[in-house]
């Protein structure tokens, strides 16, 4: 049962936003003086697997008639018949009051944010009904993570946890798109819509690369405002955001538009490696 549920929220996705939301709350920590609070820490990765299993778990109830007419995502736990729809309905809702929860254990802000949120997250799973953009809605929603954690904290706005917050929106979109991509022959018979859809393989890698680009631009100054604000963060951050943008490259490297046979190499394993060393090497650039 529980596997059931685990396979249904791909759980171990959470990887992609969750290293950018440590992010937001050790700049936090250090805007505020350094002291780790640990209990925030706690329900701030609360809030984080409450938000994004909600946001799974619905986007697999909302799209299960579109996935059971899908070859590829058939199989899929609601689709294929393994959770009830019911069962599924439940567990979001017991997820999304857990999200409320965990936002009102760190403070007013977070908690009086929490719906906004909400609306985001779960909202994206509709806009491929009526927007090609919904690749740029699934970014915001991610982006919410460093900016969210940082707020945690120190229960106030700045501009560098939203830069990173403009890096993941960035990043996340360019990478859905390549992955939208196996889908854009079933989506155009079900007039769904998505950027592949719209201008079609070879246009919608080159709007992908164009938002990569950006993301590069924007990691870039937000990693030198990030040592001009803290000289404590140094060459370890740099270099995590070295290796994550040359993830960018090579993902688009591997997806051709005649060659499609690698998306999932870039999509999981190339974007997941690059955010965890990039996470990981700015809390180590903070500890050492």
């Amino acid at each position: 049962m529980l596997k059931n549920y685990l396979s249904l929220i791909k759980f171990s996705h959470t990887i992609f936003a969750l290293p950018f939301a440590l992010v937001g709350f050790f700049l936090g920590v250090i805007r505020t003086g350094g002291h780790i609070p640990y209990r925030n820490l706690l329900f701030v990765v609360l809030a984080m697997v409450f938000a994004r299993s909600a946001a799974m778990a619905f986007n697999r109830y909302a799209d299960r008639k579109i996935d059971k007419a899908n070859p590829r995502t058939a199989t899929r736990e609601i689709a294929a018949g393994i959770i009830r729809p019911q069962n599924a309905l439940i567990f979001i809702i017991i997820n999304v009051l857990l999200f409320i929860w965990a936002s009102w254990m760190l403070n007013p802000l977070c908690f009086s944010l929490s719906p906004v949120a909400l609306i985001v997250v779960l909202g994206y799973s509709y806009t491929k009904r009526f927007t090609s953009l919904s690749h740029y809605v699934l970014g915001i929603g991610l982006a919410l993570a460093p900016v969210g954690a940082y707020l945690a904290v120190t229960g106030h706005f700045a501009l560098l946890p939203i830069l990173y917050g403009v890096v993941v929106f960035s990043w996340v979109a360019g990478f859905d798109i390549i992955y939208s991509l196996q889908d854009e022959q079933f989506d155009k018979r079900l007039k769904l819509k998505s950027v592949p859809t719209y201008l079609g393989t070879d246009k919608a890698l080159l709007l992908s690369t164009i938002t990569h680009l950006f993301t590069a631009i924007v990691m870039s100054y937000a990693l030198y405002l990030t040592q001009a604000q803290y000289p404590q963060i140094g060459w370890l951050t740099w270099l995590g955001g070295i290796v994550f943008l040359v993830s960018l490259v090579y993902q688009h490297l591997l997806v051709k538009p005649d060659d499609l046979s690698r998306v999932n190499l870039a999509f999981f394993t190339t974007n997941g490696i690059a955010s965890v060393i990039f996470g990981f090497l700015f809390i180590l650039d903070y500890f050492f």
